[in-house]
């Protein structure tokens, strides 16, 4: 189902716009579900054909260990383990949480399915993180378990099923694996053409900088912003503070379109009280999320080449290395691990350049050539001959 992700400074109004567009929707005809880790605003909560999903933590947490520790317990009876309630939460549990939310949206076969998830994602730091996540997991989940020891698991937890062998912790912990990938295929966040990011600014000059690290950011793990939605100040206006802010305001609209195409939202003074205020915030509802083309090799002389956006990236700020079928690229203070095609596979990495730095058309450019030792000698002929 298509997702709209809100992010933006603290204090932007990330959480009011999330609920403002999910009450949008709903009045659309959409069924809609708004996913937040804060209090609704008033209103949200008791729209017709809008639902609300807290995501909490702490609830999340209990739920998780509640279940995982009473399957532990009962396979080792010696073990003794602290009761939900003691469980104390690791940092990023929080991000954790709003995963678990979407998963179980996205799985919800109770009744008609959502046409459109709404997700208040938070600060700029936290919504990069939750981006960042399932890569995350994928990629810890193949150092954890690789597929050798899969094989294994399975051939174990069929010798349990006929009562060869006899359960234990191991078999716990490998029985999670397969409900935390299918919780993953689940999770759209990583897939433009499903997940629509909007970023959430106020047009003041500090606002621009952190909007373009958090760009970057995203950009390592596939997504851009669609758009931006500023608060202005309402029209009207007179006096010598009114015409410096107003002129301060149109320098940094500008700014921001820099980023990504602005949609202006009317800043109020007081704050929505119910969902009629809300939905007077939002002249429509902000779009979707629109086709991307995933990045491919292309040929060039002498090989071929994987481009990778990355606006608004520094060279300073920018790492390349290759692990062995992966391509690994640090940027703006993430990391991400992109598993090549099997043709790059077979290819070692000549050359990486960062084209266009410090811009929105920042990109990455990566050389690849055939690895002589993964081709057949005939193939390689072959290629040597059409250079």
């Amino acid at each position: 189902m298509p997702t709209l992700l809100f992010t933006g400074p603290g204090g932007a109004g990330t959480t009011t716009l999330a609920a403002a567009a999910a009450v949008r929707a709903a009045r659309a005809g959409h069924r809609t579900v708004l996913v937040t880790r804060q209090d609704p605003p008033p209103g949200a909560a008791t729209e017709p054909g809008l639902d609300v999903v807290r995501a909490e933590p702490q609830a999340e947490l209990e739920v998780l260990w509640g279940g995982w520790a009473a399957e532990l317990t009962a396979t080792v009876p010696d073990l003794v383990l602290p009761p939900a309630t003691s469980v104390v939460p690791v940092p990023g549990v929080g991000e954790l949480a709003v995963l678990a939310a979407l998963g179980r949206v996205a799985g919800d076969r109770s009744g008609a399915p959502a046409d459109l998830v709404v997700l208040d994602a938070g600060p700029l730091e936290t919504a990069a993180g939750l981006l960042a996540l399932p890569g995350t997991l994928r990629w810890w989940l193949e150092q954890a378990v690789p597929t050798r020891l899969r094989v294994l698991a399975a051939v174990r937890a069929a010798a349990v099923r006929t009562g060869t062998l006899r359960r234990g912790a191991a078999d716990v912990a490998l029985g999670a694996v397969p409900a935390l990938e299918a919780l993953l295929d689940r999770v759209t966040l990583t897939d433009p053409a499903r997940t629509a990011v909007w970023l959430v600014a106020p047009p003041r000059p500090g606002a621009v900088a952190g909007l373009h690290a958090a760009t970057t950011a995203m950009a390592v793990h596939g997504q851009c912003p669609v758009g931006v939605l500023a608060r202005v100040l309402p029209e009207g206006g007179t006096g010598a503070w009114w015409a410096a802010r107003a002129a301060e305001q149109e320098a940094a609209l500008v700014a921001l379109a820099g980023v990504a195409p602005v949609r202006t939202v009317a800043e109020s003074a007081r704050v929505p009280e119910d969902a009629d205020a809300l939905a007077a915030l939002l002249t429509d509802l902000p779009g979707p999320a629109g086709s991307a083309e995933v990045p491919a090799p292309e040929r060039v002389d002498g090989g071929w080449r994987l481009t990778l956006p990355l606006p608004f990236a520094e060279r300073s700020g920018v790492a390349l290395t290759r692990w062995e079928d992966d391509l690994v690229v640090t940027a703006a203070g993430t990391r991400r691990s992109l598993r090549l095609d099997p043709l790059l596979r077979r290819c070692v990495v000549t050359a990486g350049s960062l084209a266009d730095p410090g811009t929105a058309a920042a990109r990455l450019e990566v050389g690849f050539a055939a690895d002589p030792q993964l081709w057949p000698a005939d193939l390689l002929a072959a290629e040597g001959r059409t250079r």
